[in-house]
């Protein structure tokens, strides 16, 4: 083999030299665009609806971090909600969303470094004996083997690989909240439905042991009915009411079967598979305390997303004002040409070239202009996005804590109801019995009663919800900390902390 060309080498060096140049160029330059700050939002010091006595709580984070719904000690509860992590579509689906985001950062990241491609070609040519410029001693017929390897590469000067990385990652992030918050609110509609259907459980135990009573209250208006002391009337009354309370029973099927089959969806099975044996104790909500709204900013996933969609319409500032800056771009090739195989990888076969090119836009009618102010525009367009966010955020927990300490209050009045209806249903009944009364007045406290039972609880039903969505509106536990730094590791909607 012939010995290599010193010439060649030092072609070579002088490439490394240039790209080397690239490198501290793009590292050594500013990026362009606005730096970016979080938009201020308005924060209240405290909340004003925090029921009376939840203020010396235990900080709402200790009691709904994590697995926020075993706060309801509900065994049941607990098993159908964990099943939402592993088989629910739309979880999956947004954990597909989070892995396309996060694999645009990784493709936007490769612009950092050179491209570089590797070809090789062969050709046997045969010239025209008619071709003008033909030298004397120029060969007819020759064979070309060539072995390039190319490389180019953009010196990031104005920063505009940085910001296209910086707005990928900030979106990336964007979409990590957004599959925390999918996350959230399936575990919530799951509670919600859940409970809806507990109460449904103890409405018909309630239908269930009225309808016993007037039952037994029919068998005995017949009794006194054949015995001379009731009329029909009295009869055609109690026959009526039984059916009557019969036929809310039935209906009351209807919508469990109905949350039954949402619940299955949620947890990714076919409703036709799937059912819920009846329990009919529903217990009161446990305190949730909301801490102080400063905290809000960090607890909340659709914040977080929020937040992280300005930071990326930031960074598109950035990205726009690059376009009146020079795109500079270096290229190198080394390889081999040769005639044969045999002289194809000597040293004389050697070959390098660097080069670099600048191009500038000169004039383009308004364009460059128009899409920094169509940046801009979004940048703001993104910060009321996250103030409306925010502010409907502070909505939603101040709605719940109302509730709940509005409903607590009303459950202690419509028990003292419950309690009075059922004495008052007990007086009818014994004076009907003792003749002093007619069935009409046993049918009217009957019905109060039942009434009042059930609306006893349809608010228990509606106090456990408030305190389901209270938990939602507190962010379940989550915090902005848990965002993802980098993007090494498969997403987990649990657990999108920072990878190691």
């Amino acid at each position: 083999m012939r010995p290599t060309r010193p010439g060649s080498l030092s072609n070579a060096r002088k490439i490394s030299l240039v790209l080397l140049a690239a490198f501290l160029a793009a590292s050594l330059g500013c990026a362009a665009g606005p730096r970016y700050s979080r938009a201020p939002v308005p924060t209240p010091p405290a909340y004003k609806e925090i029921p009376p006595g939840w203020e010396t709580a235990q900080p709402g984070d200790q009691i709904t971090r994590g697995k926020w719904w075993e706060v309801f000690h509900d065994s049941q509860l607990n098993a159908l909600e964990e099943k939402i992590n592993v088989s629910n579509q739309d979880l999956k689906a947004a954990q597909a969303a989070f892995i396309q985001a996060r694999e645009q950062v990784r493709y936007n990241r490769a612009s950092y470094y050179p491209s570089v491609t590797v070809g090789a070609s062969a050709a046997r040519v045969r010239q025209s004996e008619n071709r003008p410029l033909k030298g004397a001693s120029a060969a007819k017929d020759y064979t070309d083997l060539v072995l390039p390897v190319d490389a180019s590469y953009e010196a990031d000067v104005w920063g505009r690989v940085r910001r296209t990385v910086e707005a990928s990652r900030e979106n990336a992030q964007a979409s990590a909240a957004d599959l925390e918050s999918i996350s959230l609110s399936l575990h919530a509609e799951l509670a919600l439905d859940y409970f809806e259907l507990r109460s449904l459980d103890a409405e018909s135990k309630l239908l269930d042991s009225t309808v016993d009573a007037l039952e037994k209250a029919l068998q005995l208006t017949e009794n006194r009915y054949k015995g001379g002391i009731a009329s029909a009337v009295d009869v055609a009354q109690a026959q009526t009411e039984l059916e009557t309370t019969r036929a809310q029973a039935i209906d009351l099927h209807v919508q469990r079967a109905q949350n039954e089959h949402a619940i299955a969806t949620l947890i990714g099975e076919p409703a036709s598979t799937f059912s819920l044996a009846a329990s009919p104790t529903l217990e009161a909500p446990p305190i949730i305390p909301p801490g102080i709204p400063s905290q809000l900013l960090q607890r909340r996933p659709d914040i977080a997303a929020a937040e992280r969609r300005m930071a990326a319409a930031n960074a598109q500032i950035g990205i726009a004002k690059t376009a009146y800056y020079p795109l500079l771009n270096l290229t190198g090739s080394a390889g081999f040409e040769g005639s044969t195989i045999t002289n194809w990888f000597s040293g004389p076969s050697i070959l390098a070239s660097a080069g670099a090119s600048a191009v500038a836009t000169v004039f383009e009618g308004g364009r460059r202009r128009s899409l920094t102010n169509q940046a801009q525009a979004a940048y703001e367009q993104a910060v009321s996005n996250y103030r409306q966010t925010v502010l409907s955020a502070f909505q939603e927990v101040e709605d719940n804590l109302a509730a709940l300490r509005i409903l607590e209050a009303e459950a202690k009045t419509q028990n003292a109801a419950v309690t009075a209806a059922e004495h008052s249903l007990q007086l009818s009944t014994n004076r009907y019995k003792g003749g002093v009364s007619n069935y009409l007045e046993v049918i009217t406290a009957q019905n109060t009663a039942l009434s009042d039972q059930r609306v006893s609880v349809d608010i228990l039903r509606k106090r456990n919800a408030a305190a389901v969505l209270l938990i939602k509106a507190l962010g379940g536990g989550w915090n902005a900390s848990q965002l993802p730094a980098n993007f090494s590791q498969a997403p987990s909607h649990s657990s999108t902390g920072p990878a190691p």
